[in-house]
């Protein structure tokens, strides 16, 4: 197929769509004709050529250039397939990648003796892109009785990847919809069981090419689950009951430690009763423990001078029968006199003496 401007010159092209792989070389086929008339015109005669790539989106670029013998490539990994003058005029792409992908036109004119003839042609290229690796995924919990999603993704494929699940022997099985999504790379597994563990493989194909992932399938029993779950808690339960144990012993070893320095300063040192020299000293259950008798003292140095007063203890410390105690065998005390060492008992009252009844001793010599 060609376009023409003029009836001496027709530009051919091959397919009006070329495809090709990312990473190969293509040919895009162009050549021009003349018509009878100008069938005789030599290769040295003025040709030019043009190649141009437009986009969309973008601004017609110009490729490649052959303007009187001057050959101008403007494109990287492009080049002539013959070395003009020639009228195959074809265009190579080497390495090819996915950004090559456009309409390419060639534009020829012949010009001898003054005519000029020109036409234009035009091709679509296509560059195709294989599969990239794809990543495989497993969503959800493999337990038994669950419900588990594989899913399948490339990043990178033109046209768009169809995809496809099997699981590998032994137990070989190929998947087909509903429970395969040949679109987004889905696989719907329902109600596990032990038998549906395995080795998983997805395939992403177009048509120049295919690459694949696997997943690994591992269908776990709910109680096996559920007791390692148990032994889990169960430990990390008995880990924070022994550290309340012990931060309870250190708090309670605190405290008492803190209450025995508070006894130690708070403790006061007990105080003695002072007792007047020369008195007697009475015991707790109203006897005389030990008695300095102002009698006795009397007797030993000498009369007692007049107006001087015996000390006595008080009633209060006057021993008081005992009404468990026997009577028998009792000496009853002689009576105390009226008067004491020449003072009579009046006068006594008068000085503020108390009058006392002075217990009597037995002949073993105690008190009674």
């Amino acid at each position: 197929m060609s376009v023409s401007r003029g009836a001496q010159l027709k530009v051919h092209v091959g397919s009006p769509k070329v495809e090709a792989v990312e990473g190969a070389e293509v040919v895009l086929p162009a050549w021009y004709t003349l018509n009878r008339m100008m069938s005789s015109l030599k290769p040295e005669a003025s040709l030019y050529v043009l190649w141009f790539l437009e986009q969309s989106g973008k601004e017609m670029a110009q490729v490649l250039s052959y303007l009187n013998g001057v050959l101008i490539i403007n494109k990287p990994r492009v080049s002539l397939v013959h070395t003009l003058p020639s009228r195959n005029v074809s265009l190579k792409l080497v390495q090819l990648q996915e950004q090559d992908s456009g309409l390419y036109k060639c534009s020829v004119n012949v010009q001898d003796q003054g005519n000029s003839m020109s036409d234009v042609g035009s091709l679509e290229l296509d560059v195709l892109v294989s599969p990239a690796i794809p990543s495989c995924h497993l969503h959800g919990v493999p337990r038994m009785g669950a419900n588990v999603t594989l899913t399948c993704q490339t990043p990178r494929s033109k046209p768009v990847a169809q995809y496809s699940w099997e699981r590998l022997p032994p137990r070989n099985q190929f998947f087909f919809s509903p429970a395969v999504d040949s679109t987004r790379g889905s696989l719907f597994l329902t109600n596990l069981s032990a038998s549906m563990s395995g080795v998983y493989v997805c395939k992403a194909s177009n048509k120049v090419g295919s690459a694949q992932c696997n997943v690994t399938l591992e269908v776990t029993s709910g109680p096996k689950a559920a007791v390692v779950a148990g032994a889990v808690v169960g430990t990390l339960g008995v880990l924070v009951l022994l550290a309340v144990l012990v931060l309870l012993y250190y708090h309670r070893e605190k405290m008492q430690e803190e209450s025995a320095n508070d006894i130690k300063e708070d403790a006061v040192a007990p105080r003695t009763l002072p007792w007047p020299k020369g008195s007697d000293t009475i015991s707790k259950n109203g006897t005389l423990s030990s008695v300095t008798s102002a009698r006795a003292l009397r007797s030993s140095h000498g009369p007692t001078r007049p107006g001087a007063l015996t000390p006595t203890p008080s009633l209060s410390s006057q021993a008081q029968p005992s009404p468990g105690l026997p009577r028998t065998n009792r000496t009853h005390p002689p009576a105390v006199s009226p008067t004491l060492g020449g003072v009579s008992s009046s006068a006594l009252s008068r000085m503020g003496a108390v009058p006392v009844m002075v217990p009597a001793q037995n002949q073993a010599g105690s008190l009674v």
